[in-house]
């Protein structure tokens, strides 16, 4: 190979790098378009205020994209002109503990202090068609003994009309009421065995009737060779011919202006990727579940700040329909979760600092060589000291991965006074209690350990796992993470760049 072949492959290649480098610093990544590439998900968390049935005000928070990889902040991954999870017509199910309860299209995004949120309207989700009716079936062994009338067979009306006998399995049947309805075929039109032929003289001529397509061409030839006695075809008689006749000529007499039925797809929930007008990238992925019709309720009014009333829901996005994974724990014995829950309250008094103070020992006396104990008076067992907006919750995170607690409550107060508390256990092989993650922190020190507010479990990639999904709300800013629970540890896995609040915090 000579010196000026080996320069020039040099320069192709160096050319081809130098072309690749602006389309690869985009994104992180190529984003592969075909078929079997994975499907985005995004999680995000609505929240409202009111009714859940007739909300007051609302707004999506976006969480998280996962692109098949990894974990991806959701209020800055490709968010120009909008985040990706934000666009127009992306539609998310609300989920309670793994169920679908809802529906939430976005309408618009904007930003609030500083972070993405979006505005949307609420949909119900689609009822379940209903079964088709059972018909009941006519019991034949009860013909015989019923009054009401009934439908037979021709052969069956042929031999009650003539009277006689027949060999087959109905010759033991009881003479027919001569006063009972039968219904009869085209052919057969006897009555009571009269013998008389077809009532072909009595028909009416202009009557319309239906012909097949060889039975249009007898018509109009003059009569066939099968019905020679029957009366000459009127010219002026209406006649129904198959479509094959008239789709011969279909595409010379079309309309263009005709309007046309679209099919509805078999996958109408399915996802699909269009180009957004703003956007001149066309390699921009897109989230959509399907651009639905007939919202059930307008846009809401945006929610501002954390009012007290505020609700919290999970929300996921997923261009493909996945079964449905409820998280729920059911206990195989319901005493092990009354067990487990005061086994946990205990724990949660003993870090908060309301454990009552031991009770004092008993006093003794002592009398020159005689020691005498006095009996101790009988002391009423003190009441826990309550807790503030206790919530527990026990979760399946795995398909026969055992029961995951959380708990979390806060004690009453200001200051350092309020403190609150947030536990993640799991039952040990003994039946006790295994605390895998402890956060305690009070009013006073939020932005510096704030408190984890547990809104649910959630399966952020598509794996059929779930994980923790909290707020982790400071006095002045908050974020949102996700925790893993496996081989007894709980890992936060993803947590979100830190959003201003926009009003003083509340419980």
């Amino acid at each position: 190979m000579s010196s000026r072949i080996v320069v020039r492959l040099w320069i192709t290649a160096a050319t081809l790098a130098v072309t690749a480098l602006p389309a690869a610093a985009q994104y992180q990544g190529q984003i592969d378009t075909s078929k079997s590439a994975p499907q985005m998900r995004a999680v995000a968390v609505l929240e409202w205020t009111g009714d859940e049935d007739h909300p007051k005000t609302s707004r999506l928070v976006p969480i998280c994209v996962y692109d098949g990889q990894e974990l991806e902040d959701a209020s800055v991954y490709m968010s120009q002109p909008e985040p990706l999870a934000l666009e127009s017509d992306v539609e998310y199910q609300l989920m309670q503990d793994g169920k679908p309860v809802g529906l939430f299209v976005v309408s618009s995004a904007g930003q609030q202090q500083g972070s993405w949120i979006g505005f949307g309207k609420w949909r119900p989700l689609a009822r379940p068609k209903p079964a088709p009716a059972q018909v009941a079936k006519i019991d034949a062994d009860d013909d015989a003994q019923s009054d009401e009338p009934v439908l037979h067979r021709g052969g069956d009306a042929a031999r009650e009309g003539s009277g006689g006998k027949s060999s087959g399995p109905g010759a033991n049947a009881p003479a027919p009421d001569p006063d009972r309805p039968t219904l009869h075929k085209g052919g057969d039109t006897s009555d009571g065995g009269s013998g008389s032929s077809g009532s072909a003289s009595a028909s009416d001529p202009d009557r319309p009737t239906l012909h097949k397509g060889g039975d249009t061409s007898s018509d109009s030839s003059g009569g066939s060779s099968g019905n020679a006695n029957a009366p000459p075809p009127d010219p002026d008689r209406p006649i129904l011919r198959p479509d094959a006749d008239s789709s011969a000529n279909s595409a010379s007499t079309s309309d263009a202006d005709r309007p046309k039925l679209k099919k509805k797809k078999d996958d109408d929930d399915g996802g699909y990727v269009t180009d957004v007008a703003t956007v001149s990238d066309p390699n921009r992925p897109h989230l959509f579940r399907g651009k639905t019709e007939g919202y059930a309720a307008p846009v809401l009014p945006s929610l501002v700040g954390l009012p007290a009333d505020m609700h919290q829901e999970v929300a996921v996005s997923d261009a493909a329909n996945r079964p449905v994974h409820v998280w729920d724990y059911s206990w195989a014995n319901p005493d092990d979760e009354a067990k487990m829950k005061g086994d946990l309250e205990d724990l949660a008094r003993k870090a908060l600092g309301l454990n009552p103070p031991p009770a004092p020992a008993a006093k003794t006396t002592a009398r020159r060589t005689t020691t005498v104990h006095k009996p101790a008076k009988p002391v009423a067992p003190a009441q826990p000291a309550p807790l503030v907006d206790e919530q527990f919750r026990v979760f399946e995170l795995a398909y026969g991965g055992g029961a995951t607690m959380v708990l979390s409550a806060h004690t009453a107060g200001s200051g350092e006074q309020e403190k609150f508390v947030t536990l993640i256990a799991q039952p040990d092989l003994y039946g006790n209690v295994a605390v895998l993650l402890k956060n305690v922190t009070d009013a006073a020190h939020l932005d510096d350990t704030p408190r984890m507010r547990l809104i649910d479990a959630v399966d952020a990639k598509a794996n059929n796992r779930g994980d923790l999904l909290f707020e982790l709300r400071g006095a002045t800013q908050r974020q949102f993470a996700l925790y893993r629970v496996l081989r007894g540890d709980a890992t936060r896995i993803f947590l979100t760049s830190a959003s201003a609040i926009a009003s003083p915090m509340s419980n």
